[in-house]
């Protein structure tokens, strides 16, 4: 895959360089503002602003449907697991999400010990993640606008979408995932 496509993709993506986490991009045909992203190296403390400088350059280019393909990638420190976590607070709002394939087990094990590992979906294959993305876009269609009881107060309120927010009342702050199930954030 020649690096050309890269900026085909996304303009200027690769303006920068850094040979400690090498990113290659795909198009994925099937899933609106869909991408798939390549990730071969490492991600730590050093190199995340790099990683997390180029997927935001992803983001603004409209791609709010990221799929991970992370088989190369072959550690994460913490610091590099919080630039995915900041990814998935962008892509929410704008109705995306994010798939992580073929994590590799020391990995996966960053993610469980930090707690993250419920926040992400973890998939096998691209075409997991393709079935995934199709969805969601059925299920928020449904749910939401979703009108729901606080569970400390009891004070109804009125998620548009799914994410995390403030019950206006009791200040609780509240999840809502994209079954519209609510959960204390």
């Amino acid at each position: 895959m020649s690096n050309n496509s890269n900026n085909n993709l996304v303009p200027g993506f690769n303006d920068e360089k850094d040979d400690s986490l090498k990113i290659n991009l795909e198009k994925v045909t099937g899933i609106e503002n869909s991408i798939l992203i390549y990730l071969s190296g490492y991600i730590d403390t050093y190199n995340s602003l790099f990683f997390q400088k180029r997927i935001a350059k992803i983001i603004e280019a409209g791609y709010v449907n990221i799929i991970f393909n992370c088989a190369s990638l072959n550690y994460v420190s913490s610091t590099g697991i919080g630039s995915f976590t900041a990814f998935l607070k962008m892509l929410k709002p704008k109705g995306g999400d994010i798939v992580l394939l073929e994590i590799q087990p020391k990995v996966y094990e960053v993610f469980q010990l930090l707690g993250f590992s419920q926040f992400f979906n973890i998939k096998d294959s691209i075409d997991d993640a393709i079935h995934f993305f199709k969805q969601e876009t059925v299920v928020d269609n449904t749910v939401f606008p979703k009108i729901f009881g606080c569970p400390v107060c009891s004070k109804r309120l009125k998620a548009p979408k799914s994410g995390r927010f403030r019950c206006s009342e009791c200040k609780t702050i509240l999840a809502i995932d994209n079954q519209g199930q609510v959960f204390l954030g």
